[in-house]
């Protein structure tokens, strides 16, 4: 996916606080695709609206004290993705993880529920949280960030784990079989997440609408909306009866 440059998101996030609050529409039908670039996720600059911005590590995966400041290590700073920021499933039928939305119109630290509609994960739910954003994602497009997923148009991966193409995959989608196993052991989990949780589903379509993020998925990115008009973190019973409702 698109990582854009500091100076491009800044543009695009700052514009205006209500681009942030009011941002992919609260409900629709939409698409799903996947990425992983390693690169530092566009929701972690500052900008207003947010409590703070989506956290981001260093070239070791350890967290980035300054990182809002921090120059993306896929433009040749030190500022990665965490790898934490990585799916996990909660039961056999929730998920929760993380994506990048349109950069037209943006929605950092937003959630989403997202409920599949076809595919071995038809009627499966994931909760993901837009923490970046791209200028190759349409409107109703939720860009599921999964290890492995490939690395789209920019590619941080290289430099922060050494990867290499026979493990990692193709450029768009990461590689057609599982080659977890060869992966960085912190990662590892996250790329099975695609085989295991979600059955090797290739890019499922969904059913969408806004939902109050999850506390587990808060903790992970560090980041939430700030003010009236963000919804309270949910615990994770309250976030699986909303799933089941």
């Amino acid at each position: 996916m698109a990582y854009l440059t500091r100076l491009a998101a800044l543009a695009a996030l700052l514009a205006s606080s209500a681009s942030i609050v009011s941002a992919v529409d609260d409900s629709g039908s939409g698409k799903t695709t996947r990425y992983w670039d390693c690169c530092k996720p566009s929701c972690s600059w500052n900008q207003p609206g947010l409590t703070s911005p989506v956290k981001t590590c260093d070239i070791d995966d350890k967290p980035l004290a300054n990182g809002v400041e921090a120059q993306s290590g896929c433009q040749g700073g030190n500022a990665f993705a965490c790898s934490d920021q990585s799916p996990w499933a909660v039961s056999d039928d929730l998920a929760y993880g993380f994506a990048a939305v349109t950069s037209s119109n943006p929605a950092c630290c937003q959630c989403f529920k997202l409920t599949f509609t076809d595919g071995p994960v038809k009627g499966k739910k994931m909760i993901v949280q837009a923490t970046n954003i791209g200028d190759d994602v349409d409107g109703t497009q939720f860009d599921l960030a999964i290890p492995g997923g490939g690395f789209g148009l920019f590619d941080g991966c290289s430099k922060q784990w050494g990867a290499t193409s026979d493990v990692w995959g193709a450029q768009y989608g990461g590689p057609s079989t599982n080659t977890c196993p060869k992966f960085p052991s912190k990662l590892k989990k996250g790329c099975g997440f695609r085989w295991v949780w979600m059955k090797g589903a290739d890019n499922p379509k969904v059913n969408y609408e806004k939902v109050a993020c999850p506390a587990a998925i808060v903790a992970k990115s560090g980041c939430s909306v700030a003010g009236s008009s963000r919804p309270r973190a949910l615990p994770r019973a309250a976030a699986q009866k909303l799933v089941e409702g």
